[in-house]
């Protein structure tokens, strides 16, 4: 019998979250910050996982200046803080200390909606991927993370 991808990964102590293909071709994963959920869109081209300045309150997040000016989206030099010290738990697995970069989402929001898509809280970067040994099946929809011990 030949051994699925999810077989593969189960056996290798990881879980499977479902993903959400939007009709921008992102994909959409919801996760909890701090203890509240909110959607995220997966991108393994950022660096960073972010959230929009407009969520600071929605996650209770504690923010501190930051003289990183961040860069994406077809947007340059924006003004950033950070945040640190947060947990955030995407299907079981719970992740704590991360930390998360702020800036203005209103341009990602902005063009999700003009595509009716929904807006979104936030980014889930390559920082917390790579933390997890994160593979997604964009055959089936699925990211798989590995459980920290």
């Amino acid at each position: 019998m030949e051994e699925t991808l999810k077989d593969f990964l189960y056996a290798r102590n990881y879980i499977r979250v479902k993903l959400k293909l939007t009709k921008t071709n992102h994909f959409e994963i919801y996760a909890t910050l701090n203890g509240v959920k909110g959607l995220f869109i997966l991108d393994t081209g950022a660096s960073n996982s972010c959230v929009g300045f407009e969520a600071i309150e929605k996650f209770a997040l504690k923010a501190k200046e930051s003289k990183i000016l961040a860069a994406g989206a077809g947007s340059t030099n924006m003004v950033t803080q950070v945040s640190k010290t947060n947990t955030i738990k995407i299907g079981r697995l719970k992740l704590d200390k991360i930390s998360l970069v702020l800036f203005d989402l209103s341009h990602v929001n902005t063009a999700l909606l003009n595509h009716n898509a929904q807006p979104v809280d936030g980014i889930i970067g390559a920082d917390i991927l790579k933390k997890v040994k994160g593979v997604i099946d964009y055959n089936k929809r699925y990211l798989y993370l590995k459980k920290l011990v």
